[in-house]
């Protein structure tokens, strides 16, 4: 193998090689900025996904270090993150009782099973299947996954014990506990949860009016959740709140990540293959979205089958050492462009700075209350929530917008991964729906030019023994029977009609149902004395439809234009000297 194909699945050794130190200073810089920020977030994102906190930490080690590896992105931020905590919460809360031995270990299981997808993936180029679930679509899962996870936290931000994994389970669980509220849990809670929001809002104003410089405001806001959990552990720790009801993180191991051996049973790797599956999907669009969008603002290029390797890798490396599923974050990632990440080896400094967090910091976590973690989950997820998708998708597209309400409402009242099954169900029903009934229009000669247009939209010129046909979508199974129809329907009542042509110019494709149709079209029509020809037909279109019979069987011609196909098949009027 070559060095340059070698670069193919390794890019970190085409960076590298530019490597200096200017590219050094700036990605230390933001690699301090972002684990100052990863090291409570990790906390939270563990929690919410049911495990132990120092899980989120070591999910936040390997997996950078093999992305910057093998990932495409100079900016994105590997590791765990809101929507695939959950996800990962569903998925092993139906196999394994949270706080076993079984739940971690099928969390690890989960993570190898998704890592290894997305390695095959990557491997055989298959970074396409992301385009198979549609924006709205998405957009309705996250705003729906954003409010579940916050009302997830609601309990612990209140000292009350919740479960379910559905919005109507959560709040009555959460009705139900409101008696045995502890109202010391709830205080801090509602106060780190207030105190954050004001951070993510108001503190950098504040900051800039008081002339503190621009970057050093930016560092300070995005340390903000560390004061928030420096404050409520000292005050847990100084009023001895634990003592009082006040849940806190405890013992967190002072190691780092461990050497960890997932659980390959199969009755386990069945009943996690399809939610890993879900992940693995649903991860793979959230980090090749957050991370097309930052390259673009620095018109670099994202391989998306190599970010498969990449985040597969990622996913391999959790599993050995006690993560759990993890890929490109939002939040993190922009925040690493911000802080001025020059390359992936601003994650391999993250990883080390919280590899010393790991094994330096985890005892000044102990006395950390758990409602902290939980507003610290809230304030970031409800960034996720964009309920202006409905107002936006009612307007413009009704069938998208049942798309996205469906997909919000089994999300919310059935559970994560029946709410992205149905969105990936809804997806493709969506195209196949749209595509079974293409626009079809009947198009004129606009005078004095050579061009075609809409009859029922300008004003053009036709004839009464011509009939011309634009298809404005490629031909395949689910649509071949809609032009047939179509086609009959128009024929049978215009008595005067000698020729159709179809004008192909928008038609890309025609699979053997279609071309079974065509066949049948030109069968019919040539029955009723009517000649079928095809004009402007691409050339790909062209090299397949050669390979059939129906150009040899064709009544009429093919012609280059629909221009020439009117020239040719119109009847030229009589002149005076005639």
């Amino acid at each position: 193998m070559n060095f340059s194909k070698l670069t193919r699945y390794v890019p970190a050794l085409e960076w590298g090689r530019k490597y200096n130190t200017d590219a050094l200073s700036n990605d230390l810089i933001a690699a301090v900025i972002v684990t100052i920020m990863l090291v409570p977030q990790s906390l939270a994102y563990a929690l919410l996904a049911g495990l132990p906190p120092e899980a989120g930490i070591y999910a936040s080690i390997v997996p950078i270090i093999f992305y910057a590896i093998f990932g495409t992105s100079r900016a994105l931020a590997v590791g765990p993150v809101a929507v695939v905590s959950l996800m990962t919460a569903a998925a092993v809360g139906q196999v394994a009782e949270a706080g076993t031995m079984g739940y971690a270990m099928a969390a690890l299981t989960l993570a190898l099973l998704s890592g290894v997808m997305l390695l095959l993936m990557g491997v055989f180029r298959l970074g396409f299947v992301a385009n198979f679930l549609s924006h709205p679509v998405i957009a309705g899962f996250i705003t729906a996954s954003g409010i579940l996870i916050a009302a997830s936290q609601l309990g612990h931000i209140l000292g009350v014990k919740t479960s379910g994994h559905t919005l109507p389970e959560m709040i009555e669980s959460l009705v139900v506990g409101l008696t045995t509220m502890n109202w010391i849990t709830a205080i801090i809670g509602i106060a780190a949860t207030a105190f954050l929001f004001w951070v993510r809002k108001g503190l950098k104003p504040l900051l800039l009016s008081k002339g503190v410089p621009p970057r050093l405001a930016d560092v300070l806001t995005k340390a903000g959740p560390v004061a928030a959990v420096v404050v409520t552990t000292l005050a847990v720790w100084l009023f001895g709140l634990e003592n009082h009801g006040v849940k806190i993180v405890g013992d967190v191991p002072q190691s780092l990540p461990p050497l960890t051996m997932p659980d390959l049973s199969p009755s386990l790797v069945g009943q996690l293959f399809v939610p890993a599956l879900l992940i693995t999907v649903i991860g793979f669009v959230e980090s090749i979205s957050v991370a097309q969008t930052l390259a673009a603002k620095k018109r670099q290029r994202i391989d998306p089958d190599q970010e498969l390797i990449g985040l597969g890798a990622a996913n391999i490396g959790a599993a050995f050492t006690g993560g759990y599923p993890v890929t490109g974050g939002f939040a993190r990632s922009v925040v690493n462009f911000d802080a001025g990440a020059e390359t992936p080896a601003a994650g391999a400094f993250t990883a080390i700075g919280l590899a010393i967090a790991a094994v330096a910091l985890t005892p000044l976590v102990y006395f950390l209350p758990k409602a902290t973690l939980a507003a610290t989950i809230i304030v970031a997820v409800l960034s996720l929530v964009d309920l202006s998708i409905l107002k936006r998708s009612w307007g413009y597209s009704r069938p998208d917008f049942i798309a996205v309400a469906a997909t919000i409402l089994l999300t919310l009242l059935l559970g994560v991964e029946t709410g992205v099954s149905a969105g990936v169900g809804l997806s493709v029903v969506l195209y196949l729906f749209k595509t079974s009934r293409p626009h079809i229009a009947e198009v004129g000669l606009v005078p004095n030019t050579q061009h075609f247009r809409n009859i029922k939209r300008h004003t053009v010129e036709t004839h009464p023994s011509l009939l011309t046909i634009r298809i404005d979508e490629s031909l395949y199974f689910a649509n071949a029977r809609f032009l047939e129809d179509y086609v009959y329907n128009r024929v049978q009542k215009d008595c005067e009609l000698k020729n159709v042509v179809f004008m192909f110019s928008a038609v890309n494709e025609v699979d053997l149902s279609a071309l079974e149709s065509l066949e049948a079209i030109n069968s019919r029509l040539k029955d009723m004395n009517i000649m079928l020809h095809l004009s402007e037909v691409k050339g790909p279109v062209m090299d397949r439809l050669k390979r059939s019979h129906l150009l040899h069987d064709l009544s009429g011609e093919v012609f280059l234009s629909q221009f020439d196909a009117m020239d040719k098949l119109t009847p030229k009027k009589a002149t005076a000297a005639e």
